[in-house]
C-alpha cells in the first residue's frame, strides 16, 4: 500500500532554513502527482506546495512562494521541501500527499 515518510523537521530561528524530506514506497512513484500540505496548531489542513510527476510544474501558496521550493528526485522515490527564511507563522505540522494519502508529518516550530 502507499507508504509516506516524512523527516527534517525541528526547531529553527526565524529566519533559518530546514529541508524537508519524503519517503515513498507502495506505489509507482514517478507517475504521481505529489503535494505538501501543513497544519497549524488549532487549524486545518492547508496545501502548501504541488510538483507534477515529472517535476517540470511546481506551484505553492502565496505565502510561501519565494521562501520554499518543492523537488523530487523519482530515481530514489523521494519528495522533498526547501523552507528558506521561515517565519513563526510556518509553524506546523508538514506532511506530504499522494492523492488522499499523507503521512504521518514532520513538526517544524519556528521560534527564537
Amino acid at each position: 500500500q502507499v507508504q509516506l515518510v516524512e523527516s527534517g523537521g525541528g526547531l529553527v530561528q526565524p529566519g533559518g532554513s530546514l529541508r524537508l524530506s519524503c519517503a515513498a514506497s507502495g506505489f509507482a512513484f514517478s507517475n504521481h502527482d505529489m503535494r505538501w500540505v501543513r497544519q497549524a496548531p488549532g487549524k486545518g489542513l492547508e496545501w502548501v506546495s504541488f510538483i507534477n510527476s515529472r517535476g517540470s510544474y511546481t506551484t505553492y501558496i502565496p505565502s510561501v512562494k519565494g521562501r520554499f521550493t518543492i523537488s523530487r528526485d523519482n530515481a530514489k522515490n523521494t519528495l522533498y521541501l526547501q523552507m528558506n527564511n521561515l517565519k513563526p507563522e510556518d509553524t506546523a505540522m508538514y506532511y506530504c500527499s499522494q492523492g488522499n494519502v499523507k503521512g504521518q508529518g514532520t513538526q517544524v516550530t519556528v521560534s527564537s
